[in-house]
């Protein structure tokens, strides 16, 4: 696999996790190790740069290596705007320290399984149609927060935060042209998301049949 060298890369850690009981998910334990170790390990090399968004003390993710950034923008009483808001701090980042990128593709911090070739697929997808955005997809349903999203759509995004309070991402979405490109989810669905305690029971035994599989 090439890296592209034109996309950057942002991991959105911002969330509350209230199903989880708070804390962050990313940092609870799977396999023996922080669920953001198996996350920065499919993302890191399909990316030119890394950064991870992630609101309140940036030290309990220090041991990556990595810039941790807060969102650019909060709801109006100052609370966490959602993951759109992760998508407008990774472009305005890239925009400022990562010129080479016009591209930017996020991440979730609770899903371990995500595609080695996510960004790969993806930038070929908009290249290959003409699209603004692209992203994944898998068993008929689209999964916005593993994104590809133009640096240049910056501005247009904060001005929808920030005057028309936008927060969904499909209504930002719906503006542009946007494609959604499917992987498959045979023996499981890569993008399985950690959101509650069950969940990360179901996550062992993935990582395991995983392993297995790859012995």
């Amino acid at each position: 696999m090439t890296v592209p060298a034109n996309v950057a890369g942002v991991l959105l850690a911002g969330g509350r996790a209230r199903r989880m009981g708070g804390g962050d998910k990313g940092l609870r334990t799977l396999g023996g190790r922080p669920v953001m170790d198996h996350v920065v390990e499919r993302a890191r090399p399909q990316v030119a740069a890394l950064l991870i968004n992630a609101n309140s003390d940036p030290e309990r993710f220090s041991g990556y290596g990595l810039p941790v950034v807060p969102d650019v923008i909060s709801d109006e009483s100052g609370g966490v705007a959602g993951p759109l808001a992760g998508v407008l701090t990774g472009m305005e980042w890239a925009a400022a320290s990562q010129p080479q990128c016009p591209w930017v593709a996020t991440f979730a911090c609770d899903a371990p399984f995500a595609p080695s070739d996510l960004v790969e697929r993806l930038l070929a997808a908009v290249e290959e149609e003409g699209a603004d955005i692209a992203c994944a997809a898998s068993r008929g349903r689209a999964h916005p927060v593993f994104g590809l999203w133009p640096v240049a759509k910056a501005g247009d995004l904060r001005l929808a935060m920030t005057e028309e309070d936008m927060r969904k991402i499909d209504r930002w979405t719906g503006r542009y042209k946007l494609i959604e490109v499917d992987f498959a989810a045979d023996p499981f669905d890569p993008f399985f998301n950690i959101n509650a305690p069950e969940n990360l029971a179901e996550a062992e035994k993935l990582l395991s049949a995983e392993k297995r599989g790859a012995a």
